[in-house]
């Protein structure tokens, strides 16, 4: 009988189907480890950020600093991460599933039955050990800059789990230029801490971007020179409100003018042309949800509105590039740079929510005082998205995007570059963002198993750690017999090997990834007692990690 792990991984597809993805061959390390010194530690994420939206995974948006990381590195076809932020950012920051990670749901779209709930606390809970709690007590100098989500209160700030500099924006997102940020505690608004201590103002000529690259690099240069880093920078770019500097949505202008659908099939043809997918893919076809439509549907002002709105996020992207371009030069100039892991990831696939008829509370509110003129969007008091048909077109050849336990909404685009690595260029190896905990403390020479930690009981580590197969020790990350099951929104989805249950509330749906990686053929009605064994594989989940199944439908998309 094949080996049973109830696993939280946000992840449901497969290993990719083609051997050239099954696993990326040996090579020669780009950089040269330094065996006397632990490895310096980055981890940047994008938030929002679409699958092929990267020049490296496929992309038109220039991005050539993430394009020089991912070329050195290795890049990472198979990785993933929960369909939405927070539970992404409870998982990569603690090792282990989201529901007891606190973040069963998101704190804004809690329903009614889970609020005051084990799970759902919406910060995580005293028995959540940090990365980076973890790598401080390894002699680490940790710093954090940008979003953190992980809760509001002072005691959830990144200063009182680990880090010893921090410039934080606590919630999901906001104002990129930070004209939404509360004054006082208890206003209404986003709220910015430095250091375990909210602030009344931002740094002059704040952009997000901009500011979050320049606080990790003053936390860089003030760090304890005698100790390695851990540096955490995550980004609010390219999550709506769609906001960027003139110069940049510039660069862009007119790019987009045929369409989400045009757009999907050029950057398919570049994922084939890069190895990233199978030259004879299936890919999902893009849906019209409600509210949507086809490009030739739309009239001559929704195609310019369409337009203008992927121009600004390519805007986004393209600046958030070049901050990440800002932190690597500044790792050169003072050496540290040939010693550092590296890990890029997105939080989740693209968002496709529309932001202009979204009803969750606060969103309407700020989408209505806003100045939302076209000749208006992407300024500072502008607060749009770009809607599903942009996000389906990034990541396609997936099953629809943010939000949802498909392909689309949980494969990123993501690549580690490791000093003294064994493996470059294209790996399909499953992984999730619960590898993460398991994969930097065992490079800094920290052991991560068990369930207790410095005298108290805390949950164990759920992931595993990439270091053997990094180093070529390992043909794969996850054993292939694993059951690996996810939750979201009420939306559910379990694995094993290549066969894959999703259920988004309308029944089980089942697929075999190595012949169909697009989600587009369902074999429930052929295989009855392979979705019914798969269906029971995530029962046991479920009561394992604690899930609640929502009381209210989902609010994504």
């Amino acid at each position: 009988m094949m080996k049973k792990r109830y696993l939280l991984l946000s992840a449901t597809a497969v290993l990719a189907p083609l051997a050239l993805l099954q696993g990326a061959a040996p090579a020669a390390p780009a950089r040269a480890a330094d065996p006397a010194r632990k490895p310096n530690i980055l981890i940047i994420v994008a938030d929002d950020l679409g699958y092929s939206d990267v020049g490296a995974f496929g992309g038109e948006i220039r991005t050539p600093n993430l394009d020089a990381l991912a070329s050195r590195g290795l890049k990472l076809t198979g990785f993933h991460s929960a369909p939405a932020c927070s539970p992404t950012r409870s998982m990569l920051l603690s090792g282990t599933d989201n529901h007891l990670a606190g973040l069963g749901n998101m704190s804004e779209l809690l329903a009614p039955n889970q609020r005051g709930q084990r799970g759902y606390e919406g910060y995580l809970p005293s028995d959540i050990v940090s990365l980076a709690d973890r790598l401080h007590d390894l002699n680490y100098a940790t710093l954090m800059s940008g979003k953190w989500h992980l809760g509001t209160r002072a005691e959830d700030s990144p200063a009182r789990h680990g880090f010893d500099q921090s410039f934080d924006l606590a919630q999901g997102g906001g104002n990129h230029y930070g004209l939404d940020i509360s004054k006082k505690p208890g206003d209404f608004g986003t709220t910015y801490w430095e250091n375990g201590q909210q602030l009344a103002t931002l740094p002059a000529n704040f952009y997000s971007s901009d500011t979050y690259a320049t606080k990790l690099i003053e936390f860089l240069g003030k760090a304890d020179k005698t100790k390695p880093f851990f540096a955490y920078l995550t980004f609010t770019a390219p999550h709506w409100p769609l906001q960027a500097p003139d110069e940049d949505v510039a660069r862009y202008k007119g790019k987009y003018d045929a369409g989400f659908e045009v757009l999907r099939e050029h950057r398919l043809a570049r994922q084939k042309a890069l190895g990233l997918i199978p030259q004879n893919v299936v890919a999902h076809p893009i849906e019209v949800l409600k509210g949507s439509k086809r490009w030739a549907d739309l009239s001559p002002l929704e195609k310019a509105e369409h337009s203008r709105a992927m121009e600004i996020y390519a805007a986004m992207v393209d600046r958030m590039d070049q901050n990440v371009g800002r932190v690597i030069a500044h790792l050169k100039a003072t050496g540290q740079y040939d010693n550092t892991i590296i890990l890029f990831t997105a939080d989740n696939g693209a968002e496709g929510l529309d932001v202009a008829r979204a009803e969750i509370p606060g969103l309407s509110l700020r989408v209505k005082a806003a100045d939302n003129r076209l000749e208006n969007w992407g300024k500072p008091t502008s607060y749009i998205g770009y809607g599903p048909g942009w996000a389906q077109a990034a990541t396609a050849p997936s099953w629809l995007y943010k939000g949802f336990t498909t392909e689309g909404g949980t494969r990123v685009a993501a690549f580690i570059d490791w000093p003294g690595g064994k493996r470059s260029g294209v790996s399909g190896v499953y992984g999730t963002v619960m590898d993460v905990v398991p994969t930097l403390v065992e490079a800094a020479g920290g052991e991560w198993r068990g369930s207790s930690y410095a005298g108290r009981t805390v949950q164990p580590v759920r992931g595993s750690s990439w270091r053997p197969y990094l180093t070529g020790a390992a043909k794969r990350v996850h054993a292939p017999d694993e059951h690996v099951a996810s939750e979201l929104f009420g939306r559910r989805a379990v694995r094993q090997g290549d066969w894959k249950a999703v259920n988004l509330g309308d029944g089980w749906r089942l697929f075999n990834l190595a012949d169909d990686p697009g989600e587009t053929r369902d074999l429930a009605k052929s295989e009855p007692k392979r979705l019914a064994a798969l269906a029971a594989a995530w029962d046991g989940y479920g009561k394992q990690v604690g899930v609640i199944l929502p009381s209210t439908p989902a609010t994504f998309p």
